[in-house]
């Protein structure tokens, strides 16, 4: 497959343990909304996007303490409001789950859902799993 000129012009860095694997990406990369016509072309490698939030998700660290090797907190929190509030976020966590349900011989969609309380120091939470 040929790079495209976003791929192309990446810096190479350090990879982190949170960061997608090709095959992760090769999955993920379809799903990626593209640019919106007309304006300025897209600059921002997508695939650090996902990377970035990967990162913030693993590690839990705040959106003002992310490396300075990944990509700034104002271009990724864009990207992931944008998606979030358009519904493109949750598109692309559905299509994630039933693609690797399908794999794993499963139906599509889980079946029911389990819910309980879970007591914590002082909290109350909440922990729903799905099942079947």
């Amino acid at each position: 497959m040929e790079k495209s000129a976003i791929d192309q012009c990446v810096p190479v860095r350090k990879a982190y343990t949170s960061d997608l694997t090709d095959e992760h990406w090769e999955r993920i990369r379809p799903l990626i909304p593209p640019a919106r016509p007309g304006g300025r072309p897209r600059t921002t490698d997508m695939r650090e996007v996902i990377n970035t939030l990967r990162y913030l998700h693993r590690t839990g660290c705040q959106w003002e303490m992310l490396p300075h090797d990944l990509l700034p907190k104002s271009t990724v929190y864009e990207y992931f409001a944008q998606w979030r509030d358009d519904g493109t976020w949750q598109q692309m966590m559905d299509a994630l789950r039933t693609q690797v349900r399908v794999e794993a011989e499963r139906e599509p969609t889980p079946s029911a859902a389990v819910t309980s309380r879970a007591q914590c120091p002082g909290k109350r939470h909440l922990v729903a799993r799905w099942v079947a």
